[in-house]
C-alpha cells in the first residue's frame, strides 16, 4: 500500500515550504484595473453598486492614474460615459470623445502604463446596444445590424489608437469584429497595436452593476442575439477559433468565476495569452458580504483570483486590482 510512504502533508508542514511548492501565484503583472471616465468637472462619484469604484472625470482622472501607477499595477481599461448619444454612437469613434481624450492624458502622466481600450457602442448609443440597429417592418422589431456595425467598430478603435492606446479591446461580439478592426487599424498604420478580444463574452446577469456604471442599459430586448448563451461551453471554442483566424492577439473569457470550465477549454487548446474578467458582481457581491462580516474580503479576493489563474489566465481584468496590489506590498 502506498500509505504511510506515501504523505501528502509532508508538503505543506510550514508557510516557507508550501510557498516552495506553490504551483500558481498571482503577481501585479498579472492585473488589469477598470476606470470609468466621463465628462464634466469636479467628479470623482461612487458607484452605488460598486462601492470603491468611481467616475472621474478628467480633471479629477490624474489622482487616479497616479495612485495606480504608485502601486506598481501595469495596466488599465477605459471605459467612457459620454455627455451625448446618438443612434450610432458616434462619439465612440470621436477623436475629441471621453476614452480619447482621457488616453492622451494619460499617455502624458505615465507613458509606461499600458492604456487598454474598451471598443463597443453600447455607452455611446442612445438605445444602449452594441451595433446599429435597425428597424425591420417586416418582422415589426428593432435587430442589431451586424455588418453595418463592423465599420464603426473599426473606426473606434482606429480613433483609439491614434489617441495613444496600446491596447484595442473590442467586447461588442458582432461576427467578424476581429476581422473589421484588425483590418482598420493595419490599413491606419497601426499594425503594431494588438487586440485583445472578448473572445467569448457571455450574456450574463453578472454584469448588473456594470450597466449602472457604464450608463449602458439597453433601452428596448437584451443582448442575447449577440452575446452567448451561459449553458454553451463549445461555442466558445468556436466564437475563440474565429477571432485567433481574424488575428486576436489575445483572448478574454467574460464573466470569468463561473466560466473557468471556459478558461481552461481555451488554455487548453491555444498558445496566445488569456484574459479572465472579474466582472462587476463577482467584485459587487464580495464587497456586499465583506461590508456584512459574513466573509474575509482579502481572502476570499486572492482564493478568487488563484482560482483563475489554475484555470489558465494569465492576465486578470479585477476592480479589486489596487487591493490586490496593497496586499502584495503587506505580504
Amino acid at each position: 500500500m502506498a500509505f504511510p510512504l506515501i504523505r501528502n502533508r509532508r508538503l505543506r508542514t510550514s508557510a516557507a515550504m508550501r510557498r516552495l511548492v506553490r504551483e500558481n501565484d498571482v503577481t501585479l503583472n498579472d492585473l488589469i484595473y477598470p476606470i470609468f471616465v466621463t465628462h464634466g468637472e469636479n467628479i470623482k462619484e461612487e458607484i452605488p453598486s460598486m462601492p470603491g469604484v468611481y467616475h472621474f472625470s478628467l480633471d479629477r482622472l490624474q489622482e487616479e492614474i497616479a495612485e495606480v501607477s504608485a502601486l506598481g499595477l501595469p495596466a488599465v481599461l477605459l471605459f467612457g460615459v459620454p455627455h451625448e448619444k446618438d443612434a450610432h454612437g458616434s462619439s465612440a469613434y470621436d477623436p475629441n470623445g471621453i476614452v480619447q481624450q482621457a488616453t492622451r492624458l494619460i499617455k502624458t502622466w505615465d507613458s509606461e502604463l499600458l492604456v487598454i481600450a474598451d471598443t463597443c457602442l453600447c455607452q455611446f448609443t442612445d438605445h444602449g446596444h452594441c451595433g446599429v440597429v435597425h428597424y425591420d417592418e417586416a418582422k415589426q422589431r428593432a435587430e442589431v445590424v451586424n455588418d453595418a456595425s463592423l465599420e464603426l467598430l473599426a473606426r473606434t478603435a482606429v480613433s483609439q489608437a491614434e489617441a495613444g492606446a496600446d491596447i484595442i479591446a473590442p467586447s461588442n461580439m458582432m461576427d467578424g469584429f476581429v476581422h473589421a478592426i484588425r483590418q482598420g487599424l493595419d490599413e491606419a498604420g497601426y499594425e503594431h497595436v494588438p487586440i485583445l478580444s472578448y473572445s467569448v463574452k457571455y450574456a450574463s446577469s453578472f454584469y448588473g452593476p456594470f450597466r449602472d456604471a457604464a450608463h449602458s442599459t439597453p433601452q428596448f430586448g437584451d443582448r442575447k442575439t449577440y452575446q452567448m448563451d451561459p449553458a454553451n461551453g463549445r461555442e466558445a471554442l468556436r466564437e475563440a477559433d474565429a477571432d485567433v483566424a481574424e488575428g486576436a492577439d489575445m483572448l478574454m473569457v467574460k464573466p470569468a468565476l463561473a466560466y473557468m470550465d471556459v478558461i481552461r477549454m481555451l488554455r487548453d487548446r491555444y498558445d496566445l495569452p488569456i484574459c479572465a474578467y472579474n466582472v462587476s458582481a463577482e467584485y459587487s457581491m464580495v464587497k456586499a458580504a465583506a461590508a456584512q462580516g459574513w466573509i474575509d474580503e482579502r481572502s476570499i479576493v486572492l482564493e478568487t483570483m488563484v482560482g483563475f489563474k489554475r484555470a489558465g489566465a494569465d492576465m486578470i481584468i479585477t476592480y479589486f486590482a489596487k487591493d490586490i496590489a496593497r496586499w502584495i506590498a503587506r505580504s
